[in-house]
């Protein structure tokens, strides 16, 4: 499943809805709960080590946010991975 995440701040609950081998996409404001020295970092770190976890480069540069700020494991892509990834997941949930 890949889960796409607007919502700011990103909720737990959402979090905790995401299963192994989902990919999440955090876009518009939810990037800025991706930081290292945030609230969620020790819930995201944990998230990487079972589900590969994506933020469009595009919004990180709309913000200000460096890749190197951001809870290690969370890769940086671009709009072409975004669009991959939605084909290569048949199910898409949206978190707003």
């Amino acid at each position: 499943m890949l889960h796409l995440v607007y919502q700011a701040p990103i909720q737990n609950a959402v979090l905790e809805r995401i299963s192994l081998g989902d990919d999440v996409v955090f876009l518009e404001n939810a990037v800025l709960g991706l930081l290292d020295k945030g609230r969620l970092s020790h819930a995201l770190a944990g998230l990487c080590e079972s589900c590969q976890l994506f933020v469009l480069s595009d919004e990180l540069n709309a913000r200000g946010v460096q890749a190197d700020e951001l809870v290690s494991g969370i890769e940086p892509i671009d709009n072409a991975k975004l669009v991959a990834l939605a084909v290569k997941n048949t199910t898409i949930q949206t978190w707003s």
